[in-house]
């Protein structure tokens, strides 16, 4: 009975067993408009595997944001065996606009997750990244620090909608119906453009 209870629990041990993705948003600079009035909040969308974590709002001006936020991601092996990469999408505060989406950030992590099996941890300290526009041009710089620890036991359950920071960032689940909104406004908005060009034609 000992002897299938330890089996038990060794193979629960055993399904959850994973990694820790430590991710340091520091801050930006450059990701600005100059047209944009007034000193407008970001918050950083994270997205790593079937992850996605919500940074606080930024602080700081103009020239130079802050976060100064870790978030923490539990990796199962099942998903480490396909991660590639680490997606931060800057967003500006839930406005209802055409400019809510700065840029975003991709960090491959291949060989990050080979360099920590081997030596059993990796660490990035912080160090700039590029910014990219919708465009595919680049704007700015993101200052991110990376930690990565194999062979750890680690919890998944509810992770794919998580609310990270407490300073208004909002969760994900509010972000993606602030995108939901947005696409409606914006339908409406060419509807009502389309009726008023018709109707002054007619007349």
């Amino acid at each position: 009975m000992n002897n299938e209870k330890s089996k038990d629990r060794q193979a629960f041990l055993d399904q959850m067993k994973g990694a820790i993705l430590e991710v340091l948003l520091v801050s930006a600079k450059g990701i600005d408009h100059a047209h944009i009035l007034g000193h407008p909040g970001y918050h950083v969308i994270v997205e790593c595997g079937s992850q996605i974590f919500t940074s606080k709002t930024s602080s700081g001006n103009r020239d130079k944001i802050y976060w100064n936020e870790k978030l923490v991601f539990e990796l199962p092996e099942s998903e480490l065996e396909t991660l590639s990469h680490l997606k931060l999408r800057i967003v500006k505060e839930e406005h209802l606009s055409d400019d809510d989406f700065v840029g975003e950030t991709i960090i491959f992590l291949r060989g990050i997750i080979v360099e920590g099996n081997y030596r059993g941890l990796t660490e990035i300290l912080p160090a700039p990244f590029n910014v990219v526009l919708e465009d595919d041009t680049y704007k700015g710089e993101m200052t991110v620090g990376l930690k990565f620890t194999p062979n750890m036991v680690v919890n998944v359950e509810g992770k794919q909608c998580v609310k990270k920071g407490n300073e208004g960032g909002g969760s994900i689940c509010s972000v993606i119906t602030s995108i939901w909104k947005l696409k409606w406004w914006r339908l409406f908005s060419s509807y009502k453009n389309r009726y008023l060009i018709n109707n002054h034609k007619d007349n």
